[in-house]
């Protein structure tokens, strides 16, 4: 029996606790009309109401008949007052809406859309994906099985691949159960892929007020790659006059007054806060090496450090380094709590500002509970078997079952970490560092007091977000004192605990914002690690929506991180305005030049080569 009974599908409602579907409503309103407008291209229009923002997606599907879905937020619908409208009512206030689309046409509604007085046409999208496909000899295909959001509009080509996949199945297999498991098998990585560029296509309609602000040029690069299933490479090839506009006008707002002699892809824009000019947007990600002794950086840092410089990344971030001892994740990890650290980080960034044109930040931070482990190849986030020493944090909650029960921070202990921020900060600007980075995320000590679900304390550093900033905010504060002027600094958070209860994307936002009013100049945007009851859902640069949010709510820079991996990434996440810095880690692990790589593939030319290396540099003309 092949249920394709649709998303209000009885079939799998009938057997739910099989199916297991999980169903979630979007933010959205939205009324599914149509036109005898011939439209000639799939059609994406706007309007700014006194009650907010209504989106339209309109296509022809026949030759003198169009689909008009005018989309909305649930409150601005509300408020402008369409839940009590009836259909006539409804329909007259979207022909003027959008009355320049169009042009004298009227609308119309399906002929199984029937009059209502309570705005009852107006339908809620939701999102359904089901854990089992199949029950006995029952099997989902197409919306009875999962939806994709209308504007990706690809929910019949789903069902029809779901179709043909299940033939195939079926034909292959004489045993049904195993041909059914199969289908599912073979079906859901690819149902997924689409799944996630709905949601993410959903939720850039959902938040259009956020890129209100873009320039035009920008708002339709945003919204053609909202999926992250389109990139930059993929509108290269359907659109070559129309990707050089809009990196012409990147590399002009990005102060290039003129332009060499060929079209610059976005990630080889340079990029100026405060006094500092990055020449790329590529960053080398923190990336703890465990190579340490005692906290000092010494020949294995100064080379890998140094050869990612001279890979032709932007800016070169160091590992986390602690401020104290006893805030080290592991006996291999960086420190700057003495002159000799100090000493040996001057070397290493002597050496990147002697020989290379990249710049070279600074990551400050402390362990909390997560310290006194093992080196990260032998077990990751446990504690050693000998030699550990005592823990500090926001509460006295360790972080998982074998790690030992830090100390809840007296306002001492808060007074004396604080003091030995200020004196590593003060230590890494005497060193010459050109960018400063507090790390508050992964449930270390700053973080552990802004977790809720580590913050257990009952006073003014507890409590509500405001009060478990109020630590973290104090020492970015005491910091920035001390911090050149014309430097700036950047902080590291966690966006998303990904666990119940935990900080959500909403309150990142109120996270970043009260750190922009401290002064903050860059917002890395990380997620998780707070908590062993974390369940990210990973994906291509999964963690590229939370910067996205921040950067466009908060009007904030940002770094965004999180498997980014190839250069059409960092050149779509740029030019779309999710992030002013793209952050990797893995791929400069591999190759160190991933960057002067990248450039040659694009076939870039004016790009800085070590003069050591010219001999090798190769250029693929078009």
């Amino acid at each position: 029996i092949v249920a394709a009974d649709g998303a209000h599908s009885v079939t799998r409602q009938s057997h739910g606790d099989f199916f297991k579907p999980q169903l979630v409503a979007g933010k959205c309103r939205y009324l599914w009309l149509g036109s005898h407008k011939r439209l000639n291209a799939f059609t994406f229009a706007f309007e700014n109401t006194e009650w907010g923002w209504f989106a339209l997606h309109a296509y022809r599907f026949a030759e003198n008949t169009s689909s008009f879905i005018v989309e909305t937020r649930e409150e601005t619908w509300a408020a402008a007052g369409l839940a009590q409208a009836d259909l006539a009512t409804s329909l007259a206030f979207c022909e003027k809406l959008f009355a320049r689309v169009l042009d004298g046409h009227a609308l119309f509604a399906s002929a199984g859309q029937v009059p209502s007085s309570q705005g009852s046409h107006w339908q809620t999208f939701k999102r359904i994906q089901c854990e089992r496909w199949h029950h006995g000899n029952i099997v989902l295909i197409g919306d009875a099985a999962h939806t994709a959001h209308f504007s990706i509009g690809s929910g019949t080509k789903l069902a029809m691949e779901d179709a043909l996949c299940l033939a195939k199945c079926l034909t292959r297999e004489n045993d049904l159960p195993r041909a059914l498991a199969l289908y599912q098998e073979e079906r859901e990585t690819e149902a997924l892929k689409l799944l996630s560029a709905s949601n993410n296509r959903m939720a850039w309609f959902e938040n259009v007020a956020r890129y209100a602000h873009l320039d035009a040029l920008q708002f339709s690069y945003s919204l053609l790659t909202g999926s992250q299933r389109i990139g930059h490479d993929n509108l290269r090839a359907r659109d070559p006059a129309y990707v050089e506009r809009v990196e012409n006008w990147l590399a002009a707002k990005s102060g290039l007054t003129s332009l060499p002699g060929q079209s610059l892809p976005p990630m080889f824009t340079p990029f100026s806060i405060r006094g500092l000019v990055l020449k790329n947007r590529v960053v080398v990600s923190p990336m703890a090496m465990y190579s340490c002794r005692d906290g000092l950086a010494e020949d294995f840092l100064l080379v890998h450090l140094g050869a990612r410089a001279l890979g032709g990344a932007g800016l070169v971030m160091t590992e986390m380094t602690a401020v104290t001892a006893t805030g080290r994740i592991t006996p291999g990890c960086a420190g700057l709590w003495n002159e000799a650290q100090a000493s040996a980080w001057a070397r290493i960034v002597a050496f990147v500002h002697g020989h290379s044109s990249a710049r070279i930040g600074l990551q400050l931070g402390h362990s909390g509970p997560k310290g006194s482990t093992r080196l990260g190849w032998e077990a990751s986030d446990e504690p050693l078997p000998e030699g550990n020493w005592p823990l500090l944090a926001a509460s006295d909650i360790p972080y998982g079952p074998n790690n030992q029960v830090p100390r809840a921070m007296s306002r001492e202990d808060m007074i004396e970490v604080a003091d030995a921020f200020v004196a590593a900060a003060r230590r890494g600007a005497t060193a010459g560092f050109d960018l400063l980075e507090f790390h508050c995320a992964h449930g270390y000590l700053m973080s552990s007091f802004i977790c809720p679900l580590t913050n257990r304390r009952d006073d003014e550093y507890g409590g509500s977000l405001a009060n478990r900033l109020r630590f973290p905010l104090e020492v970015f504060a005491a910091m920035r004192a001390v911090w050149p002027a014309d430097s700036p600094i950047a902080v590291r958070i966690s966006a998303h605990d990904w666990a119940p209860g935990g900080n959500t994307a909403d309150d990142a936002v109120v996270i970043a914002k009260l750190f922009k009013e401290a002064g903050a100049d860059l917002i890395d945007v990380s997620s998780g690690q707070t908590t062993r009851a974390a369940r990210p859902v990973y994906g291509r640069m999964y963690q590229t929506p939370f910067s996205d949010q921040i950067r466009n709510e908060v009007g904030v820079a940002t770094i965004t991180v999180g498997n980014i991996s190839e250069p059409d990434q960092v050149n779509s996440i740029i030019m779309a305005g999710r992030a002013d810095l793209c952050a990797l880690a893995r791929p400069h692990l591999s190759d160190p030049a991933w960057t002067l790589h990248a450039a040659a593939r694009q076939g870039i030319e004016n790009v800085d080569w070590p003069k050591q290396y010219l001999t090798a540099k190769t250029l693929r003309r078009p």
